[in-house]
């Protein structure tokens, strides 16, 4: 299903079969910055209130969202349920 931004939704459960360059999707470093602190908000939020965020991101097909809980947050990478990984470089941003 396609929104009205152009952002795919996918299931988490589809993530790990998808590709991801290595390129970073963000062009400015206060970009890069606020998504890390959203992604740090993203965690608090998931272990402690078991809440859901949505994370946009990029893969080589496109513009993709999940709507998930972060589990985890590494230099270079988001950690969600079932070990599922996102690369840092590649997530646009996080509501």
């Amino acid at each position: 299903m396609t929104t009205n931004t152009g952002f795919i939704t996918v299931a988490k459960e589809q993530i790990k079969f998808l590709k991801f360059p290595k390129e970073e999707v963000l062009n400015k470093k206060k970009a890069v910055v606020n998504r890390f602190l959203d992604l740090q908000r993203a965690l608090s939020l998931g272990n402690l209130e078991r809440e859901k965020v949505k994370i946009f991101f990029m893969d080589v097909d496109g513009l993709k969202k999940v709507e998930t809980t972060v589990w985890g947050i590494t230099d270079k990478s988001v950690i969600l349920k079932e070990s599922t990984i996102i690369p840092l470089e590649r997530i646009v941003r996080v509501a």
